[in-house]
């Protein structure tokens, strides 16, 4: 059977059954911000030899008809400081954003800093729905006590954070199963999505997920030629992927991925798990959790 293209992801998704794809992890950020995280991946040859084109190098209004034109019904707009005194402006700034633009569920951010249990707070009042935690990039330990408030609120709102924990592509000071199991334990209601399914360490992160019920797990650039290469998916944990079909949910990394959107769709049905794990994944699993936590919220 031949590859899915762009172009025929709609058609796919009438076919599955779905009306569109509920996508987490999509990446919408000031545009000096991006081109900035633009520059890192353009940096890469040259830095550890690894080529990485970015795929939708396109104008903000142009990346948004994109989304459209592949199905994707509903999206965040993951951003992420790097150092303290961003995240508030950041937020202000997803907030008018995601007011502009229907599709997308107001996603916020936060850094281990005074402060950021009341501009966490504000934020939920002020509308987001969904929160983005970078700790390879921010190089924090996600249990600093400046932040055991912050994860409080989250676990008390149903609010789902989108969460880079995993030590792939490289790790981190503070990456790793470790750390944020450590955070489940102090808050083991909080709706964590495992951004990238926790590469490499995927059989720990799934062992998070059957032991924390509101645990989820995003499918981002996993399973994909270009991920296979470096951090391949053990076919044995296939079983426990299919049995956590309700919290596997679909991530893309959009717009910065190396290949088509397609290829992320692709990659989720060559593992050949049935149509059943494809529509939660690709839609059912997402619109529960962006939509329960827009009613927590409110």
């Amino acid at each position: 059977m031949a590859p899915l293209t762009d172009a025929e992801l709609p058609g796919f998704c009438r076919d599955l059954g779905i009306p569109g794809f509920v996508d987490i992890h999509v990446h919408f950020m000031p545009e000096r911000v991006l081109h900035k995280v633009w520059a890192f991946f353009d940096s890469l040859p040259s830095t550890v030899g690894l080529e990485w084109p970015i795929e939708y190098r396109l104008g903000e209004p142009a990346r948004l008809e994109r989304l459209a034109e592949l199905g994707v019904l509903t999206h965040t707009a993951l951003l992420y400081p790097h150092k303290p005194g961003m995240a508030a402006w950041l937020n202000g700034w997803a907030l008018e954003f995601a007011q502009n633009v229907p599709t997308c569920v107001p996603t916020g951010t936060f850094f281990p800093e005074a402060g950021a249990a009341d501009y966490v707070r504000a934020g939920l009042e002020n509308g987001l729905r969904a929160f983005k935690s970078h700790v390879q990039v921010g190089g924090y330990d996600p249990t600093d006590p400046q932040l055991d408030d912050v994860w409080g609120q989250l676990a008390d709102a149903g609010v789902p954070v989108v969460c880079h924990c995993g030590n792939g592509p490289m790790p981190g000071n503070f990456t790793g199963p470790g750390p944020i199991r450590a955070v489940l334990a102090r808050h083991p209601n909080l709706t964590l999505v495992v951004a990238h399914l926790g590469q490499p360490e995927y059989a720990e992160f799934l062992d998070l997920a059957e032991q924390y019920p509101n645990v989820h797990l995003d499918t981002t650039m996993t399973f994909t030629d270009f991920i296979e290469r470096m951090a391949p998916f053990p076919p044995a944990l296939r079983p426990r992927l299919r049995d956590l079909g309700d919290r596997i949910v679909l991530g893309s990394d959009y717009p910065s991925i190396p290949y088509p959107y397609a290829h992320q769709v692709d990659s989720l049905v060559r593992l050949d798990l049935g149509d059943e794990w494809l529509r939660g994944v690709l839609h059912d699993n997402g619109a529960r959790l962006l939509t329960s936590s827009s009613s927590a919220a409110s």
